[in-house]
């Protein structure tokens, strides 16, 4: 099981990789274009990473932005549909 700091941190890896991305999770969940469930989903999909520290990498080389995620997010497809 994961425990609660590893969610901590793989919930704020998927928030900053989807504010990188230019989601706004919060708001397309209001919208109804994403459900809580899908972004729990998400998170526990996070979790199993190979390359967290990777990706905090990868998040700070792209503070400015970008229209990709790396091509081992566990979230690509979701991302992808939520950039539309």
């Amino acid at each position: 099981m994961t425990d609660r700091t590893s969610l901590k941190k793989h919930a704020a890896l998927l928030d900053t990789m989807s504010s990188t991305r230019g989601i706004d999770l919060q708001s397309r969940a209001l919208a109804g274009d994403v459900s809580i469930d899908e972004i729990t989903d998400a998170v526990f999909a996070c979790t199993n990473c190979a390359f967290p520290g990777a990706c905090g990498k990868w998040l700070a080389a792209h503070k400015g932005g970008t229209s990709h995620s790396p091509s081992y997010c566990e979230n690509t497809d979701l991302l992808a549909r939520l950039s539309v």
